[in-house]
């Protein structure tokens, strides 16, 4: 199966279990079929973004870390303590294997986390809030396990945005005072070579209640 192939096989997926279970078999060649240098850009670039705004120090989640991508980014940049967390068991074995987690979770955006209020001093989800994927109000669990005055950090299709729920749940949460925007990126093409009519963005919120 090409890598272009795979990505629609994966949102094509019909549920959770489903997904995780596609993901499970994509993880040993997730990376490989992305190619990170040549073609899937997104962790990079949103955390290039991340730390424009979060202190080396900070306790961070990384939300849907998959093979754990984003987790080497970040460490490349200075940060220490990152937590993975993943829906997909074989996804979270990849990214062990790159020793820049310091903590593991086999957890499902969308659903209620298990993790306490105020958990995390910063949030980055990339490449999570697209097609089939994690629904928009999984936004509310990340402003409850992230401090206040925290930072939430996520990539987002600009359709996804204003057809999947998105524009409506980030403009409810800003006006009800949880959250306030930012900064918020050109677009960009996050997979230029597997899919160059694709465009992304990268969001930041601080929350503020």
């Amino acid at each position: 199966m090409s890598q272009q192939n795979r990505v629609q096989w994966v949102y094509s997926s019909t549920n959770e279990k489903e997904l995780e279970e596609r993901y499970d078999q994509w993880a040993k060649e997730y990376d490989s079929d992305l190619d990170l240098e040549f073609g899937w850009v997104a962790p990079q670039v949103a955390s290039d973004t991340f730390a424009r705004h979060v202190s080396k120090d900070a306790r961070i989640l990384d939300a849907g870390a998959g093979t754990g991508l984003v987790g080497e980014c970040l460490a490349h940049l200075g940060y220490t303590n990152i937590a993975a967390m993943d829906l997909s068991d074989g996804m979270l074995a990849e990214a062990r294997s790159k020793n820049v987690y310091k903590d593991f979770y086999q957890m499902t955006m969308g659903e209620t986390l298990d993790f306490g209020t105020d958990s995390f001093d910063a949030t980055i989800t990339v490449g999570v809030f697209t097609v089939g994927h994690a629904p928009a109000k999984s936004i509310e669990e990340l402003i409850r396990v992230t401090k206040r005055g925290g930072h939430i950090v996520f990539s987002l299709r600009p359709d996804t945005y204003l057809e999947a729920g998105f524009k409506e749940i980030q403009t409810e949460l800003e006006t009800a005072g949880k959250w306030k925007l930012i900064e918020v990126t050109d677009e960009f093409k996050p997979l230029p070579k597997g899919e160059p009519e694709v465009n992304h963005q990268v969001w930041v919120y601080q929350v503020t209640s």
